[in-house]
Order: C-alpha cells, then sequence, then structure tokens
C-alpha cells in the first residue's frame, strides 16, 4: 500500500474512534511527516484527500480541523443496546462520498450501456476488470468463465437448481453452515445431506466416505472466516478436499464471502488447488461496501458454463452498480477501503478475545482464537438452555444469536453456542457485552 494511503487510513481510524474529535486541529503537516516517517509532500497528500472526502477542513494559518457533522445518525442510535446479532456491514466506515464519485464517473464512461437490458453474464469491462481483481486472491480464470450475478446469493441458488456433469443431485452441506441458504435448500424441496464441522476443522475421512458414495452433486463450503463458526480450514485440509473432489467427481461450491476482510497474506482458497476444474468459486460484495450493492461473482468450470447461463437468462444485476464497482475497484478505492475495514474488524476481534480471557476464567465459553473475519462462537455446555440464555441477554441489553439456526431440520448431532458477531459494536460495547454474556451463564448454572 502506498505510504500516503495509510497515512489516510490511520488517520481516517483515528477520526472514526473519537481520537480526533470534531472540531480539534490534527497536527501540523510538519509533525505528522516526522510521526509517520515520510515526506511533507505524503501527509500533504493525505490531508487533501481527507479534505475532499468532508473529513477534515483547513483554516489559513492556523491547520486542518475534524470536520463536525450535525445530525449524525450516530446521534440517534441506541448506544444501551449491544448489538452482537447484526452482520451489516458498520455504517461508520461506508464509503459513502467515493463510491457517489464512481456511481458519476460510471455514468460519464458508459452512458446509455447502462440503461439497456445487457449481458446476463454481467457488464463485460467489468468481467475484465475482476479478472486481475481475483487474481490478488489467487483465482485465476478468464473473463468468460466469470459470472456477475445480484449477489452470491443468487449464484448459489443457480447452483442448487441447475445439473451438473456428474449426474448426483445431493449436496453436501457443513453443520453448521449459513442459516439462509439451508432454508433455500429445504424449501425448494433439494435433497441435502450434512456432515460436522467444528471449530477445530472437519473429519476428512468422513467427507471422503461420504464422497464415495456417488451421489453427492457438490458440496458447500466457507474455506475461510466460516458463518456461524468464524474459523477458516487448514492448507492441509483446503489441498484434501481439492484431491478428493477430483478423484470422486465431485463439485466443490467455495464461498469465500470474506475473501475481502482477512489481514492473512498467505490464504489460498481451495480453488488455487484445484487441478481438473471441479471447484466452483463464488464471492460477494456486500460485506465490504454496501449490502444493498446486491454483486456477487462465480467463477465457473468450462463443463458449467451453458447450463449456469440456461438458469440466469436475463441479467438481473444493475449495470450502474457494476460499472461504479468497476471505477471503485480500477482507482485503489477498493483495495484502500479493505485495509480499512479489514483492520477495523481484526481490532475488533482482538478486544473480544482479551475480554474473554478476563471474564471466562472458569471456563464456561469454549471460544476459538478468531482473528480475522466478523464471527466468534461461544461454545457452551450440553446443559445451558440456550432459548432462556438468549432472553435472559436480551433483558439485559446484549442481542446475540443462537446456534440452533445454522443446522438443517432435524440434524441432531447439533452443539450448543452463540454465534457473535463485532461488525457493529465498539471496544466499550464488546467488553461490557462479554461481561454480561459470562456473567448469565455463570448465574444460570446448573441449568
Amino acid at each position: 500500500m502506498r505510504k500516503y494511503l495509510a497515512i489516510l487510513s490511520d488517520m481516517e481510524s483515528k477520526i472514526r474512534e473519537g481520537l480526533y474529535r470534531p472540531g480539534q486541529c490534527l497536527p501540523s503537516v510538519r509533525s505528522a511527516a516526522e510521526s509517520y516517517g515520510c515526506s511533507i509532500s505524503t501527509v500533504t497528500r493525505a490531508y487533501a484527500e481527507l479534505e475532499k472526502r468532508h473529513a477534515i477542513y483547513s483554516v489559513p494559518q492556523s491547520g486542518f480541523f475534524v470536520v463536525e457533522k450535525p445530525g449524525d445518525w450516530r446521534d440517534k442510535r441506541d448506544d444501551s443496546v449491544i448489538n452482537f446479532a447484526t452482520v451489516l456491514p458498520d455504517v461508520d466506515v461506508f464509503p459513502y462520498l467515493d463510491f457517489q464519485h464512481c456511481l458519476n464517473k460510471a455514468i460519464d464512461i458508459y452512458k446509455y450501456d447502462l440503461f439497456t437490458y445487457g449481458d446476463p453474464q454481467g457488464l463485460e469491462s467489468f468481467r475484465h476488470t475482476l479478472v486481475s481483481h481475483l487474481a490478488g486472491d489467487q483465482v485465476f480464470a478468464k473473463a468468460h468463465r466469470i459470472m456477475v450475478t445480484s449477489g452470491a446469493q443468487h449464484a448459489l441458488q443457480i447452483l442448487a437448481k441447475m445439473p451438473f456433469p456428474n449426474g448426483s443431485t445431493t449436496i453436501l452441506v457443513e453443520q453448521p453452515s449459513y442459516d439462509l441458504y439451508l432454508r433455500f435448500l429445504e424449501a425448494e424441496g433439494i435433497t441435502v445431506r450434512g456432515i460436522p464441522r467444528t471449530t477445530a476443522g472437519i473429519d476428512l475421512g468422513e467427507l471422503e466416505r461420504i464422497f464415495g458414495c456417488g451421489e453427492i452433486k457438490f458440496f458447500y463450503t466457507m474455506s475461510r472466516y466460516h458463518n456461524p463458526l468464524g474459523t477458516s480450514y487448514s492448507t492441509q485440509e483446503r489441498r484434501a478436499i481439492a484431491r478428493l473432489a477430483d478423484k470422486y467427481d465431485v463439485y466443490v461450491v467455495e464461498d469465500d464471502y470474506m475473501a475481502d476482510l482477512g489481514t492473512e497474506r498467505s490464504f489460498d482458497p481451495i480453488y488455487a488447488y484445484d487441478e481438473c476444474s471441479r471447484v466452483i468459486y463464488v464471492k460477494s460484495f456486500s460485506k465490504i461496501i454496501f449490502p444493498g450493492l446486491r454483486v456477487g461473482a462465480a467463477v465457473l468450470p468450462e463443463g458449467l458454463l451453458k447450463a449456469f447461463q440456461a438458469y440466469n437468462s436475463y441479467s438481473n444485476t444493475s449495470l450502474l452498480s457494476q460499472a461504479a464497482l468497476e471505477v471503485y475497484i480500477k482507482n485503489g478505492m477498493y483495495e484502500r477501503h479493505k485495509h480499512k475495514i479489514s483492520s477495523l474488524y481484526a481490532s475488533r476481534l482482538q478486544v473480544l478475545m482479551e475480554s474473554v480471557k478476563r471474564h471466562n476464567e472458569a471456563g464456561l465459553l469454549e471460544v476459538p482464537e478468531i482473528t480475522s473475519g466478523i464471527y466468534t462462537p461461544f461454545m457452551l455446555q450440553p446443559a445451558v438452555n440456550l432459548e432462556r440464555l438468549v432472553m435472559r441477554l436480551a433483558a439485559r441489553g446484549v442481542t446475540v444469536v443462537p446456534g440452533k439456526a445454522f443446522y438443517l431440520s432435524g440434524y441432531r448431532e447439533r452443539e450448543k453456542f452463540l454465534r457473535i458477531s463485532i461488525s457493529q459494536t465498539g471496544a466499550e460495547q464488546i467488553e461490557q457485552g462479554v461481561k454480561a454474556i459470562v456473567e448469565e451463564v455463570r448465574q444460570r448454572s446448573p441449568w
């Protein structure tokens, strides 16, 4: 990342966290240059960008000051509620001004083309932009193999309904797994089977046994930042899954919906180990920019292109959204925002882990060490009454999501846990929320 972008990101983070308050004067350009170990021109460029984004303003002979924003939505929200349930991105870091600029630029560039039905595969120039964008995550594919969809969920629904070359019809899902997709599969009457996944990983021997039965169409998995477990597969597991898929002619649908929220630099998805075109890679852009953007992408093997196109016969993804996102990626705004939001979430997870260590001395909760993404499971003892615990926490202003919803109906090998999301909780709220959860579990034991 360029030096001025790193300074820009750090300044925005300090403004957002209240270290620089509205009306406060920022360090002088010279002082900031010494602090960051860079040239004065680099700091000047960063301050100019902050001013353009209406985050600061300059006063001649006095310096730069943080902008006050009267009527900000944060003045109206209820800070008494600690929301560990929401999965929506933090509104404080939505790139409003950046994306507004990209929307205007997209209209200037494409004009009338944006108001046609468009190509069902997606805007051609956008797909070519995605070629290099995806390559950054070790997903190498030509543009004709990339399908732009109305969010990742849309791609997953098409894949569930369309036929596959292996002729099989059963979808294998991890248990627990993405709740909305499980409900969709059940509502559509699609044959679905579960395999246990814990915070420690998956039983590769059991996976091979199920693959070997000859009835699995595809295995749906989240290789990193699993929802709801928050954990990621090891390199060994990812390699093994790709190998088993080839051996037994089973496809893998890899939902890498949080690819941009990690701080790791060496994570290669299952797709990177696929040597025989058995992995479908699905990506979402809603977790990093706007949930309402509704733009996702699927990278398909050659043998699935025609069937996917047949089930996606018309484009229902806004061409304007695609064009704006293309501009956003090309001019480096996406990379900068990705760095900002992933760093923010990583710092919150660190606070969460530290809070657990402070308040969970008795070991009433089992919490895996999570450093990236937004989810962490609080594993509970089997005797805990989960519904009662959730109600008691709600009465204390702490909202959480019980793990029951992330299993198939009737699935028996369920673990009891709370899914904790830090996407919209500040450090102080995290501390208070963890303390409340531990207190409720302790006071109600034995259940």
